[in-house]
């Protein structure tokens, strides 16, 4: 069905504040995804504090057009969702997981990060990319645990007087 010219407009305003304001992007080949995993996968994302907008390639193309992003833009195939936050990996990390889940019919295909556009092989390596929490907890567990042995190293010490 073709869209009108003021709906293209509108998108076009909105795809083109998503690439200024947002910190990373990443580009989703949802073709073959159910209505019921699409409704999963928005949620899932807003959850996060990741948006999510469906929009023709071509009006992609267009908003992407005027930016100074280095590289060149992945291969956008088949039906092209674009997932954004302000948190650098949240959109790659949180759709790959979503995929993971289904196993079909929902592929990160490439993104926008740091000013880079990233191909497929990289937008991957940086969903694999744990959430600061995540990287906050496992630094102090990695700090707290020499604290921790030297602590039962003691206990077993003073077991050991006693005895």
């Amino acid at each position: 069905m073709a869209i009108s010219k003021d709906k293209k407009k509108g998108i076009l305003e909105k795809l083109e504040k998503i690439f200024s304001e947002a910190k990373a992007v990443a580009f989703l080949n949802f073709s073959g995804l159910t209505v019921h995993n699409a409704t999963g996968l928005r949620r899932t994302l807003k959850d996060a504090g990741v948006g999510y907008f469906v929009a023709k390639k071509t009006l992609i193309r267009k908003a992407l057009a005027g930016k100074k992003i280095d590289g060149g833009l992945p291969v956008l195939d088949g039906e092209i969702g674009v997932a954004f936050s302000e948190e650098p990996t949240a959109p790659a990390r949180e759709s790959h997981s979503f995929a993971k889940k289904i196993e079909k019919g929902l592929r990160l295909v490439g993104g926008i990060f740091e000013g880079k556009f990233l191909d497929e092989k990289t937008a991957l390596s940086i969903a694999l990319i744990p959430s600061r929490k995540t990287l906050e907890a496992q630094f102090v567990n990695l700090i707290n645990s020499p604290i921790q042995r030297f602590v039962v190293a003691l206990s077993e010490v003073a077991k050991k007087k006693v005895n």
